[in-house]
């Protein structure tokens, strides 16, 4: 006979005591289902989470209870309604064995009539919890993977043209929320390899991909934001400013980044230009300004303006974080 497995819950967020469940489960068993529940314990949203274990392990078949039951407890009512849900959702999938390490693997086992398979039950394992997670996540960030931990933190991008201040205030915003900013990779490989000020088109394609491998490996390490000086839609336009067009690889990139980052800030030229030998001066400054807010609009990317002194762009972006989830309408909560 077939053995067919299923464990369920609401993975806010999914973590190495899961992996483990999974892990076990999918030794003993030819077939594994996972149903997610949807739920506002954590604000990243059920089909992202269930991605996680899609991605995690490939073989598993994934079922997003998106109507599924609120309540949860051991009342007789309530394991009614959670039993008839579940099996209303099976349908015809006949399930052997039921994995958790809940109470609930008891009456939910007998409702399929399948093997009551708990696993590290008391946590001997792996000692974690979803709600220890939630609230400490930088600090237990072990007990993640890093595709899940990468989902969980949020990336802000600061544009501009140069000599805007991106660069200070991603420093300066990561210094006060003990995390990390990300410098602009491409500033730095044009000090390198220009020639003339100039770079090919070719070079312009190598900028994106290293600017983004350095930039996820420092979301591993970051604690809730990260703080972006630029990203591809930088370089792409750059590249079209020097040779009137980019080439397919940071074009690729320059529309990943679109999605790629929960804000973008886009720094004023109202501050005093800095006038450093490898710029092009002011008025070159407020042209380049111009390109970048006519590219934000084509991507029809939203942004929240920089003015100001650097206290006032700081106290700015503090505002519209404050209170900020992952997956949040930062538009909807703020009035900026």
């Amino acid at each position: 006979m077939r053995k067919r497995g299923l464990t369920l819950g609401k993975f806010a967020p999914f973590h190495k005591g899961h992996e483990y469940l999974i892990q076990t489960a999918l030794s003993e068993v030819d077939e594994l289902y996972v149903l997610i529940y949807d739920t506002d314990l954590i604000s990243v949203p059920l089909q992202v989470r269930a991605g996680w274990i899609k991605k995690l392990y490939p073989q598993v078949k994934i079922i997003e209870a998106w109507d599924g039951p609120e309540g949860y407890g051991d009342t007789p009512e309530i394991k009614k309604v959670q039993e008839d849900y579940i099996l209303k959702r099976l349908g015809n999938i006949k399930i052997t064995h039921f994995y958790s390490s809940e109470f609930y693997g008891d009456h939910v086992s007998k409702a399929l009539g399948a093997v009551d398979r708990r696993v590290d039950e008391g946590r001997s394992q792996i000692s974690i919890s979803g709600t220890a997670l939630r609230e400490n996540t930088y600090e237990l960030k072990e007990y993640l993977s890093e595709v899940v931990y990468n989902d969980l933190i949020i990336k802000i991008c600061f544009l501009g043209a140069p000599s805007t201040g991106k660069s200070t205030i991603a420093k300066e915003l990561a210094k006060f929320f003990n995390t990390n900013s990300m410098p602009e990779y491409g500033a730095d490989f044009w000090l390198e390899n220009q020639v003339n000020r100039r770079l090919t088109l070719a070079q312009f394609e190598q900028i994106a991909p290293e600017h983004n491998s350095r930039e996820d490996a420092l979301v591993l390490l970051s604690n809730t934001y990260l703080f972006c000086d630029t990203c591809a839609i930088t370089t792409y336009v750059f590249a079209k400013d020097y040779h009137g067009k980019a080439g397919s690889v940071l074009t690729e990139y320059a529309q990943k980044a679109e999605k790629r980052y929960d804000l973008f800030f886009l720094c004023d030229t109202d501050i005093p230009y800095d006038n450093t030998w490898e710029r092009s001066g002011n008025q070159k400054r407020k042209w380049f300004q111009k390109q970048i807010i006519a590219d934000l609009k084509e991507r029809r990317i939203p942004y929240i303006m920089l003015s100001g002194n650097l206290e006032e762009r700081v106290e700015k972006v503090k505002t519209v974080l404050k209170g900020l989830e992952k997956y949040d309408n930062v538009f909807s909560l703020c009035k900026v």
